[in-house]
């Protein structure tokens, strides 16, 4: 007999997940939890607000003052902010350049943490992230470590980026993934890095389905 499961989709910034993990939850049925969009969601507000970005306490005030609500329309997923739709300004340049500082503070993920196993109880659940195999979702059922090339990812984040009218240089955008991987895998609290039994799907020569099909196919399997 069939039963929902929990399937946790991690990797570093660009490697598609979000993109793939959406599909995965339409194609099975379930919800999908995008963990980054709620960081950035945070990070929106305290630009918005005047928050001290280095101070924990002040952030940590402000998202327990904050609803986030990820919010399924079509195929894409909107992210509401306090009732507010923010879902383009939370992919603005200046949240993608602090959200990093942002989820690197220790409360703050504390709360993040509790929102999103919240969200996750009880039904079946695609969640994306950089901690959810090893931090938010340890008893996942399924557990994935997706991730490509620099330089690959560099490349969907330009195409991304100008289908939404935002027209930065490659090379640019080439330097602020490094950036990101060095600052998420550095971090001192919840660190991206693969859980020890984490599938490691390589998606650099891979088309969107391929890897769609690659992952529905494990999950079925953990599903009986």
């Amino acid at each position: 007999m069939l039963k929902g499961i929990t399937i946790a989709i991690d990797g570093p910034a660009a490697a598609g997940k979000s993109t793939i993990a959406k599909r995965i939850a339409k194609k099975l049925g379930y919800t999908y939890i995008d963990t980054g969009a709620m960081y950035r969601a945070l990070t929106h507000k305290a630009i918005v607000q005047g928050i001290n970005m280095d101070s924990d306490n002040e952030l940590s005030d402000l998202l327990r003052q904050t609803e986030i609500v990820l919010l399924p329309v079509n195929d894409t997923q909107a992210i509401l902010i306090d009732g507010e739709d923010c879902t383009e300004e939370i992919r603005s340049q200046s949240v993608t350049a602090g959200v990093s500082k942002v989820a690197a503070h220790g409360t703050v993920r504390k709360l993040m943490v509790e929102k999103q196993r919240d969200l996750a109880a009880g039904m079946g659940v695609v969640m994306d992230g950089r901690d959810i195999g090893t931090e938010v979702l340890p008893d996942a059922e399924v557990k994935i470590f997706m991730t490509a090339s620099v330089d690959e990812r560099a490349e969907r984040r330009f195409i991304e980026n100008t289908k939404r009218g935002i027209h930065t240089p490659l090379e640019e955008l080439k330097q602020a993934i490094e950036n990101r991987d060095k600052a998420d895998s550095e971090r001192e609290i919840s660190p991206l890095k693969r859980a020890e039994d984490a599938i490691l799907v390589d998606t650099t020569s891979m088309s969107i389905e391929e890897v769609v099909d690659e992952i529905v196919e494990i999950a079925e399997k953990r599903m009986y």
